[in-house]
């Protein structure tokens, strides 16, 4: 890895992401190009790991959020991926578990080895969207898990994610869930296509089938998993704001390139980029406060950060809808980075947390939060 220094490690992967980045977006957003190498660039400048604490990164949240956005900015897909290998970093980390926090992580940060998160669905059972998709099975020395999840991206064959299943005896739950590491490779474990998407084809994205997959001592994560949750779960939704910051900017950005030619009629328009500007800096400034302390466990700071979450997926559906009617006809082109923008915009609203998921938790914990 290189050693930068904050603005150091912002002005390279600004460059990066503008250069090489760049050329593949077309390739990345509807050919299905994965970018491994460029994800392994990114690591190697820290950009994936500057949120994890010592030897392995700074500690520093707010860092993180403001590469992603960099990179967000440019491409989204990449973005998404970023924040899927950043968060399966935290899950390392913060496991305890030495098998993972040593050689494992080391791997992970430098890119050398990369991962994703399986933790849609669990999140959602947690807020009584879905039931729990895998179901995990005590056997001797550890667990034997079963069950097929929809969607899980930033996988190939050879990387790992981060995943939850509940506990039962037979089919007879245990009222206990378990966190582990899932190595796409490993016996027992079958990734399928996914149907082609309106865009984003290069994420890596899968079904997962697991059938009787064995989770032993050096998997584990967290055991039981709620806790480990309830600890992460704003670092885990606040790192999210890079993409929404960054293709929000993108998304200004092509208000932009265009004032010059069309300013004279786009003045007419409600949503004008220096407007847009001026609500992105609040809420980029709001983050970045947020970011401060990650693991602020009360419910009132999670509020704030759901909420914050929230409002970055709506200002970005806003923001590329601008740019797409401040282009015009050459903003439905096809091969306009305005028409791939509008579908990130769609994807940060609907990716777990969608909107209407943030919306259900803030009105549950400002119902906690309020009593009769």
């Amino acid at each position: 890895m290189t050693t930068l220094n904050a603005d150091q490690l912002l002005n390279a992967v600004r460059a990066f992401a503008q250069g090489p980045l760049a050329a593949q977006v077309e390739a990345i957003d509807r050919a299905g190009y994965y970018p491994k190498a460029e994800l392994g660039e990114l690591a190697r400048l820290g950009a994936i790991s500057a949120h994890l604490d010592a030897p392995h990164g700074g500690s520093d949240f707010g860092l993180a959020i403001r590469a992603m956005a960099e990179v967000s900015r440019v491409c989204g897909a990449t973005g998404f991926m970023v924040w899927c290998h950043a968060v399966c970093g935290l899950y390392l980390q913060q496991s305890g578990n030495p098998a993972l926090t040593g050689e494992r992580l080391q791997r992970h940060v430098s890119g050398l080895g990369l991962g994703g998160t399986a933790l849609s669905n669990p999140m959602k059972s947690y807020a009584q969207i879905e039931t729990l998709l895998l179901k995990a099975q005590p056997v001797e020395g550890g667990y034997r898990v079963s069950g097929n999840l929809p969607w899980v991206s930033n996988l190939d064959h050879d990387h790992y994610c981060g995943a939850i299943a509940g506990v039962t005896d037979g089919e007879q739950p245990l009222g206990r869930e378990v966190m582990f590491l899932l190595d796409c490779n490993d016996p027992g474990v079958e990734l399928h296509e996914c149907p082609s998407f309106a865009g984003m084809e290069g994420t890596g994205t899968y079904a997962l089938r697991l059938k009787d997959y064995f989770v032993g001592a050096e998997r584990l994560m967290a055991e039981p998993a709620k806790p480990f949750i309830a600890r992460i779960r704003a670092a885990f939704v606040m790192l999210q704001c890079g993409m929404a910051v960054g293709v929000i900017q993108g998304a200004i950005d092509s208000m932009w390139a265009v004032e010059p030619q069309l300013g004279h009629v786009n003045q007419f328009l409600d949503e004008r980029p220096d407007a847009l500007q001026a609500e992105l800096d609040e809420l980029t400034a709001r983050v970045m406060t947020l970011a401060e302390t990650p693991f602020n466990g009360s419910n009132e700071f999670f509020l704030d950060v759901l909420d914050a979450r929230a409002q970055g997926a709506e200002l970005a559906l806003r923001a590329a809808q601008s740019a797409l009617l401040h282009q015009g006809a050459r903003g439905y082109l096809m091969s306009s980075e305005v028409q791939r923008r509008v579908r990130e915009s769609h994807f940060v609203a609907i990716v777990t947390p969608a909107i209407k998921h943030l919306r259900k938790e803030m009105a549950r914990l400002s119902t906690q939060e309020t009593p009769a």
